[in-house]
């Protein structure tokens, strides 16, 4: 089953799917249909393995997933992580950019 269909399928149920946690079948079986924005911050260089700040929105179907680590965790930290389902563009595009600046 793809990703939309079942939010769609658990919207419809009446469930509040906007920081619903996917399984981990679905989220690896299924890549997004776009990325349209990504930001990460990495003042380490290329090769640094470690975390790094970064805001993404990926669009899976007509639902867009907005997720990152919040700027202001710091470099290397694996604290302040967020993530959020929504139908609005914009409204994922907004909070990806408010998250990484």
């Amino acid at each position: 089953m793809k990703i939309s269909d079942w939010l769609d399928e658990k919207e419809a149920e009446g469930v509040d799917v906007s920081q619903i946690t996917l399984s981990k079948n679905m989220s690896y079986d299924e890549d997004p249909d776009e990325t349209i924005f990504y930001k990460e911050i990495n003042p380490c260089g290329l090769f640094c393995t470690e975390n790094h700040p970064f805001s993404t929105v990926e669009r899976f179907g007509h639902w867009y997933y907005s997720r990152g680590q919040d700027k202001k965790a710091g470099i290397h930290s694996s604290e302040m992580k967020w993530r959020m389902y929504t139908k609005d563009k914009e409204f994922a595009l907004q909070t990806a950019k408010a998250h990484i600046e």
